[in-house]
């Protein structure tokens, strides 16, 4: 199963942040949102970086409550790796465990069409196999 296929079946906005805001305004769109991670856009549309939970930690470690006042281009991940849609599922998971991080703007070419997380991943896979249980039990019920 390819990135396209798990991103096809979806429709919703991708919740993105600038790399001029603050990091207080950030983490609000963060928690408004309930989300862990957004890709930063630049004014080019490009995608400059991740901005996440861990970025925040981070940023609070070595600059305290000031942090919050810091740009979210000072905290945030980059550069950001990326897939295109014709990337495997497992190919993504395994980036994702190899390089220890749970979010991947997904490019197609210059253009970030989507963003996807390990639990969406997690999710594709999972429902797959269930598919493929059914399928089995079915088969071997109607033999």
């Amino acid at each position: 199963m390819t990135i396209r296929t798990i991103i096809d079946a979806r429709n919703f906005d991708i919740v993105t942040c600038r790399p001029d805001m603050t990091v207080a305004e950030a983490v609000a769109l963060l928690s408004a949102q309930r989300i862990g991670a957004m890709p930063v856009i630049d004014d080019t549309g490009g995608v400059a970086g991740i901005f996440s939970e861990r970025d925040v930690i981070r940023c609070l470690e070595v600059h305290g409550a000031a942090a919050m006042d810091h740009r979210v281009s000072s905290a945030m991940t980059a550069p950001a790796i990326t897939v295109s849609p014709d990337t495997t599922e497992d190919e993504a998971l395994s980036l994702m465990t190899q390089r220890r991080f749970r979010h991947l703007p997904v490019m197609d070419g210059d253009t970030m069409v989507d963003f996807v997380s390990i639990g969406d991943l997690v999710k594709a896979k999972t429902d797959a196999i269930e598919a493929e249980a059914k399928a089995m039990r079915s088969y071997i019920h109607n033999a």
